[in-house]
């Protein structure tokens, strides 16, 4: 799976370029505030439909201009296929290979990505809800019945929250039941998918992590809930656990249980990485888990996704950089950096330089 091509028009800082990308390592390059983490954003939203750095589309737009667009052309194991993005102040138009697609399940998996940069200690540092986001996004792009069983969940959610405000005790009693049992349904699939996914991540996470520092320390990912059987026990245990919570769902007036409350728990050599890892620790460990998740890309869909490496060397010290050069041998990456030459260290690559929201020559 690669990009041949990415079109930029009126996008954040671009009027108007467009890279060609070679099928191993790609390098921009370029001082701070160039474009280069732009550039890097365009293509993971063509991939999920989203931006992991703005909430509104419209902020994407360059400033002054009235809409912007991105366009990918692209090959995957199926052929070649074209991503084409329009965004506008209030809306915005998807086209894959020129078909408009009215939902983000059909863009799905027609280019895959992973994206790493600085920001990605979020994944250990902060709350439950970056590692959530984590295994949403990763998981969506491999199975649209995810994506959809979640989107579904989240908005029965919202329901069933807004009913607990309710001030009408009988009739939230007697209402619960019916968006429960809705509920459990496409919290069954979450719970599954998610556990599936932390099956596969778990031993690749341990085994990069080992791999990085040069077996210093040990890296362990599980979730914090243990959920047993198939979907219809799941769906069971948690109408159980939704009827045992309800007085303290009325009393908080949003809902205590469920796949929306879960978490990963994240250990380095026995100690919670949350609460006791250094910095350094915690920028290996979010690597190894994003390095995992490009092994299980390849292994569902048979191609490895493409690999964005947002001012992620900086970060690293010399090993380190050199053991991830040599470990995405071989995978499409797009790499951003102040100074090529201080980080390749004579790897073969693509160097593409920014300067203003321009390719230089």
């Amino acid at each position: 799976m690669q990009i041949k091509k990415l079109f930029l028009q009126n996008f954040r800082n671009y009027e108007k370029e467009t890279f060609a990308f070679s099928d191993g390592l790609n390098v921009l390059f370029g001082k701070n505030a160039q474009g280069k983490t732009n550039c890097a954003e365009a293509v993971f939203y063509l991939c999920t439909g989203a931006s992991l750095r703005i909430r509104h589309d419209k902020q994407l737009v360059k400033i002054g201009a009235e809409s912007a667009k991105i366009t990918a052309e692209a090959e995957n194991r199926y052929g070649r296929v074209t991503i084409e993005a329009d965004i506008f102040e209030n809306k915005r138009e998807i086209r894959v290979n020129g078909t408009k697609i009215t939902k983000n399940a059909d863009l799905m998996g027609h280019i895959n990505s992973v994206f790493f940069s600085p920001g990605e200690l979020r994944l250990i540092q902060d709350g439950p809800d970056e590692r959530r986001r984590f295994m949403n996004i990763s998981i969506s792009q491999t199975s649209p019945a995810y994506y959809t069983a979640l989107l579904r969940y989240n908005k029965i959610l919202d329901q069933r929250n807004a009913l607990l405000k309710n001030s009408d005790y009988s009739l939230v009693l007697d209402t619960l039941p019916v968006w429960d049992e809705q509920l459990c349904k496409y919290a069954a699939t979450v719970v599954k998918k998610r556990a599936e996914f932390l099956d596969k991540l778990a031993p690749y996470a341990k085994e990069l992590h080992a791999y990085l520092t040069d077996g210093a320390e040990e890296l362990v990912v599980r979730p914090d809930k243990k959920y047993e059987g198939d979907e219809d026990e799941i769906a069971k245990t948690l109408l159980r656990r939704l009827s045992n919570n309800y007085d303290k769902d009325l009393r908080l007036g949003f809902t205590t249980v469920g796949p929306h409350r879960d978490d990963l728990d994240v250990l380095i050599s026995g100690v919670d990485a949350k609460a006791y890892a250094s910095q350094g620790q915690t920028r290996t460990a979010a690597l190894s888990m994003k390095l995992a998740e490009v092994r299980i890309f390849k292994d569902l869909s048979g191609e490895y996704p493409i690999l964005v490496l947002d001012d992620v060397m900086s970060e690293l010290d010399l090993p380190r950089r050199k053991k991830l050069l040599q470990r995405i041998h071989g995978i499409q990456t797009i790499l951003t950096c102040t100074h090529a030459e201080r980080v390749l260290y004579g790897t073969e690559c693509n160097k593409i330089r920014i300067e203003g929201g321009r390719i230089k020559e």
